[in-house]
This record gives C-alpha cells, structure tokens and sequence, in this order.
C-alpha cells in the first residue's frame, strides 16, 4: 500500500486523531504546571545540558513525553506502531516498521524557560517515512493544531472550538514576512535573510510556532541552514503536515521533500517552508544567496 492510497483504504486516521488530541491536551497541562511557577523563578525544574549544540533538557520536557509516550502505546500498542522522542533513547527496530508516532515534548525549549509563550509540543504518525497524522500544541497560548493527510488543517482552542487553516496569498517575495529563528543563527543564514526579498522580518521561537504563524497566514515563509548541528525528525514532522494541509510547503533548496524514520534523524541541509504559492522560485533565489556565501 502506497502513502498516497492510505485515505482511500479507508484508514481510520479521523478516529487516531481523535484519540492523540487529549493526550496533546494532557500533556500540554503537564508542560504548564512547570511553566508558570518558572517564570516567577519557582518551581524547580532541574535543568540539564545535553551536550554539544543540543541544548537543555527540563522536568518538563521529561514529564511531557512520559504522558506522550504512556497515552500513545495505551491507545496503539507496541506492535504494529514505533516510537521516536526526542526525549527517548532510540530504539533502531522503528527501522523496520511502517507506521512511526514522531514526538518532541517541549519543542523551544530555550523560550520555556525564558517565559516566552512559543514553545509547543509535536506529535505526528509517519507512514513510510511520511507524515499521516499530525498534532501541535502551544500550551501557553491554549492553541491546538492538527492535520490529517488529505483533509485540511484545522487549529482549535480548549473548548473545542475550530478554525480551518489557510496560508496567506502572497506570491510576490517582495512583500513576504519571513521568519527567522531567534536562538539558531549562523553568519550563512544570516546571509541569505540579507539577500532574499521581503517586506518584514519576524522571530518565533520554536519550530512548531514558526509554522502555525505560516499555517495561518502571519507569515510567508521560512529558513533552516544547518551547520554543527541540525533539526531532527521530531521538530518538522508534526509541523510539516499542517503546513501542507494549510496549502503550505516544505522541501531542501533543491526541492527535495523529507523523509523521516531514517538511522540518522538530522534533517541536514537548507530547508524552506513557505505558503506554497512560490515555493520553487523562492527555493531559487535561497540557493543561490548560499552558493553566494559559499563563495565569500
């Protein structure tokens, strides 16, 4: 069975979702119950750096993903369905599996513990190596986002209340906001974001807030150049989908789409997610300000 012929199995990808919403949900109040004492400089949330450029690692981020983890394989099992965390040590047997729950628990983490409201929480289900099902969730903000391949994207609040989602109609690069990351800079992307048109320039904190601002229209496009470190399956899969049932788009430079469940889970490389109404000439003009870089 190919991805593209899942909806017309009839796969019950509706009803999965039904069930990862309270789990998001769930976990979301977790996440809050460190928060707000954190920003008053309470609660002790046992900070931890894991290494390298992989940032800190909290209470929070380790209480999220045991309630991500306990309600997803009390909903699925183990058999059938494989696990990616952040917040987990990898098991390599997701390798051999077809369906795979991609989760990051506390997605910008540097912006939870700077009390800024852009942190969120991902959960998508891949199926070979893309995504089917998607969740984010902004806990500060009371936001939920969710996708279903082929069905729309939707954000709802705590009481249920639905919205569908649709990027902005900007075409023109010239009058584009781009979103720029406030804690992952680099001189080449800042290069780039010196060579590209745009009308505005604004900074989200995590990953997942970067594309709800782009699945709602506040925001045109966005950048990623890696360098000693990269984003990982985690932080795109969830957040991809929502941005294409949004009418959005995400590929490298050259176009390439990911693809998740890979031994590594770097997403190395230059990624561009925009609105999807100029995508390939925006993907152009980012390749070649980095060829340009690449020159200096």
């Amino acid at each position: 069975m190919e991805q593209q012929s899942c909806s017309e199995a009839h796969l019950p990808l509706q009803e999965w979702l039904s069930l990862v919403k309270p789990i998001a949900w769930q976990a979301a109040e977790v996440v809050l119950t460190y928060y707000q004492p954190s920003i008053a400089g309470g609660r002790d949330l046992d900070i931890q750096d894991k290494g390298g450029s992989e940032g800190p690692v909290t209470k929070a981020d380790i209480a999220s993903n045991e309630v991500i983890l306990a309600g997803l394989q009390r909903q699925f099992g183990t058999q059938e369905f494989a696990y990616l965390s952040e917040e987990t040590e990898d098991d390599f047997t997701r390798l051999q599996r077809e369906w795979v729950w991609i989760i990051d628990p506390l997605d910008g983490t540097n912006e939870f513990l700077e009390g800024k409201g852009e942190f969120a929480i991902h959960i998508g289900l891949t199926y070979r190596q893309r995504p089917l099902v998607a969740v984010v969730v902004l806990p500060a903000l009371g936001k939920l986002y969710s996708a279903v391949l082929g069905e729309g994207a939707y954000r709802e609040d705590r009481q249920g209340q639905r919205q569908k989602l649709q990027v902005s109609d900007r075409f023109d690069p010239a009058t584009m906001t781009v979103i720029a990351s406030r804690s992952h800079r680099s001189p080449k992307l800042n290069y780039i974001l010196t060579q590209v048109p745009k009308a505005a320039e604004c900074a989200v904190g995590s990953i997942g807030g970067k594309f709800a601002a782009l699945a709602e229209g506040r925001a045109d496009y966005y950048i990623s150049v890696s360098g000693h470190s990269a984003p990982k399956d985690w932080d795109y899969c969830a957040p991809e989908l929502i941005l294409q049932e949004a009418g959005g788009k995400l590929t490298r430079f050259d176009g390439s789409p990911l693809t998740y469940n890979n031994r590594d889970v770097a997403q190395w490389g230059e990624i561009l997610a925009s609105n999807g109404h100029n995508h390939h000439y925006l993907c152009q003009l980012c390749q070649a300000a980095a060829q340009q870089f690449a020159r200096l």
